[in-house]
C-alpha cells in the first residue's frame, strides 16, 4: 500500500496540462486561486501560522507573510500541520526505521526527511493531493526526452516508439539509507507500478566503488539518474574501461552541473543529459527545456529570490537566498520558508516557448575528495556519502570536513566543546569504516571540537571542503 488517489491524479494532470500552456495573467490567476486556498487552510489549521497572519487580512498578499526558517518550522512542527495527529516525535521514529520507507504514515501520508545541509535535519509530510500534483509536474511538464533532442539518432527513435521509457531499464543512484525524497519516491513508484517493479532498481554510492560498478554493468540500465559528481565518476570509470553502459539518457539532480561536466557527462556516457530542480520541501521544483534552460513550475509554487536580509532582489541578480511557498501541500503548510539555495530569475521567455520562468541554481558543487588508497591507487569518496554517513550512522549535523593530505582530513564538529568531543569517537568509527570499504584504510582524522561551522551568507555550511 502506498499513497496514491485515481481521481485526484487525474484533476492533477489536468491542471498540470492547462498551466503548461496558460499565458501570463492565467498563470498568474492559479497561483492567486491556490495561494488563497493555502493562506485559508493554515490559518484555520495551524497555530503557527494563526499567529503570523494575525491582523493581516483575509487576502493578504504572500509578502505581507513574515518568513519561517526550517529551524523555527521544526521546533514548532505539531504546531505547523494542519492534521493534529501529525507530531514530530512520532514522525521522527517512523523515520528512525529503513524498513520503512515509502509506506504510509497513518494509512494517508507520505514521509521524507531533509539531509540536514544548514544544519537542522527536517521531515516533510505529503497527503494525495500533493503527490498527485507532483506526479503529474514529474511526468507532463518535461515532455518526452525525445521530443527535446531534434537529431534523428538511434536514442530519439527508441524513445518515439516509447515516450514514456515505460520499457527502458532504469537505475537511481544515490543514498538509499534513509527516508531521503528520491529514495521515497522511488521505493513509492515500484510499489504502485508493477512495470516499476522489474524496470527500476536502486544503487547506494555508500557501497564499495567496484561493488557499484559491477551492479550497474549487471543491470545495464538504459536510464540513470543520480548526482552530477557521480555520474562524472562513471564517466572516468568508462573512459578507464571498467564500465559501458547502453545510455539513452542521464538525469542529474541535488548538486549544480556545471557546463563542462555536462558535456563530459553526454560525451563520455554517449547520451542526453537532463537536470532537474527539486529539493525535499517541493520535489519537482524544475524542470529542463530542449534549450537546456530550467523552468519553475511557478503556477504551483512562489520562489523569491532575496538579500541576505531576506530583502527580493531584482531579476537577473544572483540571490543570496530564496523564500519558498509551496502551493500543492495544504498538510504541512510552507509559506515564506527560508530555503537557503541562491537562484537567479530571468525576465522575459525562454526560446524554447514555454511561459514559465526560467531560474538558475547554485546548489552543491563540492568535488568527490581524492585520497591515497595505496600502491599508487586514487580512491574519490563522494561527499554526499560522507555526509549521509555522519548524519545516519554517527548521528550529527553539524560538522565539516576538509581535506588536508592525500590521507588526512580535518573534522570540525560544532556545538559545545564537551559534546563535540564526546561525538569525535563514533563520527571516527564511521568515517573509517566508509573508507575502508573505499579502499582508502589508511586514513587519518584530525579533530576541531566544538568550533562553529563555517556557512555562507545564505546559512548553508559547506560541509566537505577539498585541499587547497
Amino acid at each position: 500500500m502506498t499513497i496514491f488517489d485515481p481521481w485526484l491524479a487525474a484533476s492533477a494532470s489536468l491542471e498540470v496540462l492547462a498551466g503548461t500552456v496558460a499565458a501570463g495573467p492565467s498563470l498568474e490567476r492559479l497561483r492567486q486561486v491556490r495561494w488563497r486556498r493555502l493562506l485559508q487552510a493554515a490559518r484555520g489549521g495551524t497555530r503557527l501560522y494563526r499567529e503570523r497572519l494575525r491582523g493581516l487580512p483575509d487576502d493578504a498578499l504572500p509578502e505581507m507573510v513574515p518568513p519561517v526558517s526550517k529551524a523555527e518550522l521544526m521546533t514548532r512542527f505539531d504546531e505547523a500541520v494542519t492534521d493534529p495527529r501529525l507530531s514530530l516525535a512520532a514522525l521522527r521514529a517512523f523515520t528512525a526505521d529503513p524498513a520503512r520507507i515509502a509506506q504510509p504514515f497513518l494509512d494517508r501520508y507520505l514521509v521524507w526527511e531533509s539531509s540536514g545541509t544548514s544544519g537542522e535535519p527536517a521531515v516533510f509530510v505529503q497527503d494525495a493531493a500533493a503527490m498527485a500534483v507532483y506526479d503529474a509536474l514529474e511526468l507532463l511538464r518535461p515532455g518526452p526526452a525525445w521530443a527535446q533532442r531534434t537529431p534523428a539518432t538511434p536514442q530519439a527513435a527508441a524513445r518515439l516508439l516509447d515516450p514514456w521509457g515505460l520499457t527502458l531499464r532504469h537505475a537511481f543512484v544515490g543514498v538509499l539509507e534513509g527516508h531521503f525524497a528520491s529514495q521515497v519516491s522511488v521505493q513509492r513508484l515500484r510499489a504502485l507500478n508493477p512495470w516499476a517493479a522489474g524496470r527500476l532498481r536502486s544503487f547506494s554510492i555508500l557501497q564499495p566503488w567496484p561493488d557499484l560498478l559491477g551492479q550497474l554493468q549487471d543491470w545495464a540500465p538504459q536510464v540513470l539518474a543520480t548526482y552530477p559528481t557521480v555520474a562524472a565518476l562513471l564517466c572516468d570509470a568508462t573512459q578507464q574501461g571498467a564500465l559501458s553502459l547502453p545510455l539513452l539518457e542521464v538525469r542529474t539532480g541535488g548538486e549544480t552541473l556545471g557546463v563542462a561536466a555536462r558535456r563530459r557527462i553526454a560525451r563520455q556516457l554517449q547520451c542526453p543529459v537532463r537536470d532537474h530542480y527539486g529539493t525535499s520541501e517541493f520535489l519537482p521544483m524544475a524542470w529542463e527545456c530542449a534549450l537546456g534552460r530550467l523552468h519553475l513550475n511557478a503556477d504551483w509554487l512562489l520562489l523569491e529570490p532575496v538579500d541576505e536580509r531576506l530583502r527580493p532582489v531584482p531579476a537577473g541578480v544572483l540571490s543570496d537566498s530564496c523564500l519558498l511557498t509551496n502551493l500543492a501541500n495544504r498538510v504541512q503548510p510552507l509559506i515564506r520558508y527560508e530555503l537557503g539555495d541562491r537562484i537567479r530569475l530571468f525576465p522575459g521567455r525562454c526560446g524554447c516557448g514555454s511561459r514559465l520562468p526560467v531560474v538558475e541554481v547554485e546548489g552543491r558543487d563540492d568535488p568527490p575528495l581524492v585520497l591515497d588508497g595505496g600502491d599508487g591507487r586514487r580512491v574519490h569518496l563522494l561527499p554526499l556519502a560522507l555526509t549521509t554517513v555522519l548524519e545516519e550512522q554517527a548521528g550529527v549535523f553539524d560538522f565539516q570536513l576538509r581535506q588536508l593530505d592525500a590521507q588526512t582530513l580535518v573534522l570540525r564538529l560544532g556545538g559545545p566543546p564537551a559534546r563535540a568531543r564526546e561525538l569525535a569517537p563514533r563520527c571516527h568509527a564511521a568515517l573509517q569504516a566508509y573508507a575502508r570499504a573505499q579502499g582508502a584504510a589508511r586514513l587519518r582524522l584530525i579533530d576541531e571540537c566544538g568550533q562553529p561551522v563555517p556557512r555562507g551568507r545564505s546559512g548553508k555550511a559547506r560541509r566537505v571542503v577539498g585541499p587547497e
